[in-house]
């Protein structure tokens, strides 16, 4: 090459180079700025403070070494959080491929063909040649390399955008996470809740199978009518009934965790055959301030790296309106023998600039840019719409929370008067005072009072997950875990 060829060659280069500190075609992104409430709009009334958060572990407040070791495990088996990990993978993969775009590829080829011209081709087809002349082999091997230079920007929009898309994979991972979380604990909170209705069931059925056995003990000493018997055994079937569907309610929750668990759904029936009391709230709750909520939540930050990307790919489609530029080359050995394949007579190269600029496309690539245009639009009001969700998810949950444990109280005041109203009528149908029905309404009473106030208990403490899940917590803990056992594997 000459040296003139070669300085042009080199400048190029140099110059293509200098394009990565160029300014990039399309908008540049600017994160879009969300007003945050300065207070909660409901009174913290239940335990909650506004100091800073502690949900980094909130499942350990609720002091059960069962439900502990269920999260545990859910981290490193639960399926969809291995898809969630695998898009992470895919996308770091597709951010390693659109960075290769800045480099030249270089391909290498060999062939070797047995070929024959024509000898009636024009020019030569005048000359008396042998017609073995004609005939020959052909030896070739070499290499061909080709260089996108991204003067305006493409490439790198493509990157900006494939990273981001990292970034959306990692929290879209997070989130997967923190919804893991709270179904496992959610779903542990229930069975047991249903394991204690069952026990107060049961116990009522003893008691009401006692009081149908005096019943009958007294109408056959004719001290009372076949009536009160056919009533205390409607109410002792009554209460019966309600076990299957809280037997079949229970082992939805085991099969749930299961699952969950990444296991068949009857693998932890054995584990949780044993009935054990509802894990209870904490007696205080920080959930910080609603400035710092859209920090923690992955889902916030999910939507805001989609939009980043969906913003790029707008730069990516309006690359696409300007020409590209390319340095291309070409070098290897051709030969008709292959005693002199590898020669330096046999060399042969070829080294230059090229340009394509698509001048017609029947209006393709802006509307592309439409497009791209038209989903950043929609990740923009995604993201708007995430946040919003989010605030209105933990006003949700605020409410609820301190809303039922004023209901617990008013719950746990009935059960007493139940028990009280029960001890009375037991005392006065004894003494032939009161008919038997008062003493089946204050049965019956108790009953539902002491049911309501286990699904109580149960809702509070699910209402509380529900608040930590709203609040984004629990991946800051567990994401080191997962982080050491990817290694390990």
């Amino acid at each position: 090459m000459k040296p003139k060829h070669l300085s042009a060659v080199v400048l190029l280069a140099f110059v293509a180079g200098g394009c990565a500190n160029m300014p990039s075609v399309g908008p540049d992104y600017h994160a879009p700025e969300t007003k945050a409430p300065t207070h909660w709009g409901e009174p913290l009334a239940g335990g909650e403070t506004n100091s800073a958060t502690a949900t980094a572990a909130w499942w350990k407040n609720f002091h059960d070494s069962e439900l502990d070791s269920l999260i545990e495990r859910a981290t490193q088996s639960n399926l969809d959080l291995k898809i969630a990990q695998a898009r992470v993978r895919e996308a770091r993969a597709h951010y390693r491929m659109t960075s290769a775009d800045f480099w030249p590829t270089v391909d290498a080829a060999g062939s070797y063909a047995r070929q024959r011209q024509s000898q009636n081709q024009p020019v030569l087809g005048s000359f008396s040649i042998p017609s073995s002349a004609f005939e020959n082999d052909v030896y070739q091997a070499g290499f061909d390399a080709s260089w996108e230079i991204d003067v305006f920007g493409g490439t790198r929009r493509a990157t900006e955008s494939a990273r981001a898309q990292v970034a959306a994979a990692k929290f879209g991972e997070r989130e997967v996470l923190v919804t893991l979380l709270g179904e496992v604990a959610r779903n542990y909170v229930e069975a047991r809740g249903y394991q204690r209705r069952l026990e107060i069931a049961r116990n009522n059925i003893r008691a009401q199978e006692q009081s149908l056995a005096i019943t009958q003990n007294r109408f056959t000493n004719g001290l009372t009518s076949d009536l009160d018997v056919q009533q205390a055994s409607t109410l002792l079937s009554t209460t019966r009934a309600v076990v299957p569907a809280l037997e079949t309610a229970l082992a939805a929750s085991i099969h749930r965790l299961g699952v969950l668990l990444g296991q068949t759904p009857e693998s932890l029936e054995t584990e949780l055959s044993v009935a054990a009391p509802i894990p209870a709230a904490p007696p205080v709750v920080p959930v910080g301030l609603p400035s710092e909520l859209l920090l923690r939540r992955p889902d916030v930050a999910l939507a805001e790296r989609q939009l980043a990307a969906a913003t790029a790919n707008i730069g990516v489609a309006k690359s696409d309106l300007f020409p590209k530029f390319y340095l291309t080359g070409v070098a290897g050995f051709e030969s008709i023998s292959a005693d002199d394949w590898f020669k330096s007579g046999s060399r042969f190269w070829s080294v230059g600039p090229s340009v394509q600029w698509r001048i017609f496309d029947a209006g393709r690539i802006r509307a592309n840019i439409q497009v791209q245009t038209a989903r950043q639009e929609q990740a923009l009001a995604n993201y708007e719409n995430t946040a919003l969700s989010a605030f209105e998810d933990v006003e949700n949950t605020l409410t609820a929370y301190a809303k039922e444990q004023i209901r617990r109280q008013q719950l746990k005041d009935a059960v007493k008067s139940s028990e009280e109203s029960l001890r009375l009528a037991n005392q006065l149908y004894a003494n032939g005072l009161s008919n038997f029905i008062n003493v089946l309404d204050a049965e019956r009473s108790l009953y539902q009072a002491q049911d309501a106030l286990v699904q109580s208990d149960r809702t509070i403490s699910t209402n509380l997950i529900a608040l930590y899940k709203s609040l984004g917590g629990g991946w800051e803990t567990m994401e080191p875990q997962l982080a050491l056992a990817k290694t390990a594997n």
